[in-house]
């Protein structure tokens, strides 16, 4: 594809290009500007990123432009710029593939464009409502790609051969779809199994529908439509646990929640992620029962732009706008289905109508959610639209594999100076989430053409992810489990010497072998030291009391020397009566957890007594409170032990109201917490503080302890690229073993 000829004055450069610039149009854009600088030379993928040689007069100012006027979704990580003998090229062209190790990668899958949206409802447009619209600027990227370079024969599109028409674009670089791989028409591209009318109909006659989008099966219904939701409840055997709600524009937003400028910014990235954001009640009851917020998104797919117009036209509703449930199409927790026929077959019962199209899912990948804390992004799952962008890590590190933990897994491979979190995975509890686990596994290290010369994986033996490390056949580092979101952390923030870190989470194996959960650690590069913890609760029942919150109630209550109420406190439970005996008895396990001290709050509160699904109690709790208030002497330290007592004492009474008590509770712990770590700081001389576990997805207890540490002179650190829960422990057990191979090197390896 040649350009105008160029000066030949025998100035030519060679670039390699690093970062994300295969598949957004990066040689395109190329393409173009070294046309405007009328030089000669070359544009090619190779395994590093893209190569670019340039010939002629204006080659400098090429090079000083390329990073000003990038397409919307390239990363430029690294330039490098040599010359190199003159050829006297007679023209610019963008040149085939290079092949070699791959050092490059993909961009996470963008949701629809302006310009494709214009053309996907322009009647004169050849995409005019077609469901597979895309360009060098949106579309699946990851979901699509099967390796690496990123060319069409390398995705689920290389079964479909491009027409006449789509040809002719693709390799017209006036086009933006210019080398856009996943082009693609009504005459030779993707088809769905049925109509969007049908769809539509389907949604407005009160039917749930299962779609394929861009990473799995979704599945939907009429937001509004209590009959609806409360069918898809019972259909999916999800009793309480949050839908989201997709709306067809920001628009259309605040019809049913208060939103932000920072939240409504969020939603219209290319991400499009789910943002958690304030309810307004206008929805069915059964969407997300009993909290004050609720999980938004906007379009992500053109199929789900179109369902919108037509609901919104020939099924309107004055005075309101439409509304669907969009939760993934995953049955009893399992994985997010991907296959035609396994949908067809496993989502019978569940959706009144499956519609499949015939472009492969080659990756899974779920709906990222966040929400905004003090302006900023936080993470409670990271999936679609940001996976597989990596981390930046402080130096360069060996090849490792990071294997996680059990519950909301990932993994996380190294190369360079890159840390690659794979997308949300799931849950390790079932054969089905481990199968997709591995799958994560080999597609992660086969992707980025990474032999990792170690397994970092956690201390549980019976994890897992801890099985799979050690039937690796590789060497293995173990790391604990709360080391570990303390490194993640570390390691995103760039930390180098000491740290503090203050990890508040529901459970993880401790070195002793107990039940931590609530730790102050001081991390000292690939070392850490248990400064304090939380003081340990009895868990009656043992692995029940972290899904029956009045366990833990009546575990404050016999600490408090109260036992004898607990029969009478929790009379609608049938082990009640007993429970005070079997608290007495020796052998009762114990726990450090934050969770479990959140679920006792609930419980004292009356706030939920038993949970559908993991931190409901703790979302509950969260949800009543309107304004956090510490109560004087509500804690006291001793030894580096944190008791809340006094707190607990006061949740406890009778008369306590729920919303009072948990503005007490939310104000009081964090104010503990502060006390803490300012206690550590002055013992240790250590002022910069990670904090992280699952507990800081409370946005309270996350502002309250992030301001108080602040005012304190102390440096706090969040998770901003990761989720502060269990999402992000493979990152912070590949952060430590590099740490360790750094400071041991492999012989010092299991």
């Amino acid at each position: 594809m040649g350009g105008e000829a160029t000066a030949r004055d025998g100035r030519r450069l060679r670039l390699h290009v690093r970062g994300a610039v295969q598949g957004v149009g990066f040689r395109p854009y190329v393409y173009g500007l070294a046309t405007r600088y009328r030089l000669g030379g070359f544009v090619a993928n190779d395994s590093h990123g893209v190569v670019i040689e340039v010939e002629g007069e204006r080659a400098s100012d090429f090079v000083a432009a390329l990073p000003l006027e990038k397409p919307p979704l390239a990363r430029i990580d690294e330039i490098s710029v040599q010359p190199v003998g003159a050829v006297a090229s007679e023209g610019f062209y963008i040149r085939a593939s290079e092949q070699g190790r791959v050092s490059t990668r993909i961009v996470a899958d963008a949701a629809t464009c302006e310009e494709c949206l214009r053309e996907l409802f322009d009647p004169a447009s050849r995409f005019y409502r077609y469901p597979f619209v895309n360009c060098t600027h949106c579309g699946p990227r990851y979901t699509i790609a099967e390796r690496l370079p990123y060319d069409r024969a390398a995705t689920a599109m290389k079964r479909f051969a491009m027409c006449a028409a789509c040809a002719a674009e693709y390799a017209d670089p006036a086009s933006r779809r210019f080398h856009a791989e996943a082009i693609a028409c009504p005459r030779c591209g993707p088809r769905l199994g049925h109509g969007i009318a049908d769809i539509a109909s389907a949604i407005a006659a009160g039917q749930i529908v299962a779609i394929k989008g861009l990473g799995g099966y979704q599945l939907l219904c009429d937001a509004r439509d209590d009959e609806a939701v409360a069918r898809l409840r019972q259909r999916k055997h999800r009793d309480q646990k949050p839908f989201a709600v997709m709306v067809a524009s920001r628009d259309d937003v605040g019809g049913i929640a208060d939103a932000n400028a920072a939240e409504l910014a969020l939603l219209e990235t290319t991400a499009r992620p789910i943002v958690l954001m304030t309810s307004r009640g206008r929805l069915a009851r059964a969407i997300a029962p009993k909290l004050s917020r609720i999980g938004v998104m906007l379009p992500v797919a053109p199929i789900h732009h179109l369902i919108f117009e037509l609901l919104n036209t020939a099924h309107r509703r004055p005075g309101e706008s439409w509304a669907i449930v969009a939760t993934s199409a995953n049955p009893g927790g399992e994985p997010l289905l991907i296959d035609n026929r396994e949908a067809e077959l496993r989502l019978a019962g569940i959706a009144d109508l499956v519609v499949t199209h015939d472009r492969d899912i080659v990756t899974r990948a779920d709906d990222s959610v966040a929400l905004v804390v003090a302006g900023r992004t936080q993470f409670i799952r990271r999936a679609r639209g940001y996976v597989p962008e990596p981390v930046r890590l402080p130096r360069t590190v060996p090849p490792i594999l990071a294997v996680g933990g059990t519950l909301k897994s990932t993994v996380t491979v190294t190369r360079g100076s890159e840390a690659f979190v794979s997308q949300h995975i799931g849950d390790l509890d079932t054969a089905e989430g481990v199968r997709f686990f591995e799958e994560t596994v080999g597609h992660l290290l086969s992707t980025l053409d990474v032999e990792p010369i170690v397994v970092a994986h956690d201390l549980h033996p019976n994890m897992a992810s801890t099985q799979f490390a050690e039937a690796s056949g590789r060497r293995l580092i173990a790391v604990q489990h709360h080391h570990a979101h303390a490194a993640a952390v570390i390691a995103e923030h760039g930390v180098t010497g000491a740290a503090l870190a203050l990890v508040l989470d529901g459970f993880g194996h401790g070195s002793d072998g107990g039940n931590w959960g609530g730790e102050l650690l001081l991390c000292e590069e690939a070392t850490f030291r248990r400064l304090g913890h939380l003081a340990p609760m009895k868990m009656a029942g043992g692995d029940r009391a972290a899904r029956e919150p009045w366990r833990m109630a009546a575990s404050a209550l016999h600490g408090l020397a109260r036992g004898n109420v607990i029969a009478t406190r929790f009379a609608a439970q049938p082990q009640a009566a007993r429970l005070h005996a079997l608290l007495d008895q020796p052998g009762v396990p114990v726990t450090t957890s934050a969770g479990r001290l959140f679920d006792a709050a609930a419980g004292l509160l009356g706030l939920c007594q038993v949970q559908s699904y993991e931190g409901e109690a703790a979302m509950m709790l969260e949800a009543r409170v309107r304004a956090p208030c510490a109560m004087k002497d509500g804690w006291s330290i001793e030894d580096g032990v944190l008791s809340l007592s006094p707190l607990l004492a006061r949740l406890a009474a009778e008369d306590t109201d729920p919303v009072e008590g948990a503005g007490l509770f939310h104000g009081t712990l964090a104010a503990a917490c502060v006390d803490w770590i300012g206690r550590a700081a002055r013992e240790t001389g250590v002022t910069t503080v990670a904090l992280s576990g699952g507990c800081f997805l409370n946005a309270i207890l996350s502002s309250e302890i992030e301001r108080g540490c602040i005012a304190a002179g102390l440096l706090p650190l969040l998770p901003r690229q990761m989720p502060p829960n269990d999402g992000g422990l493979s990152l912070g057990q590949a952060w430590i073993a590099a740490l360790r191979l750094e400071q041991y090197g492999l012989e010092g390896t299991a």
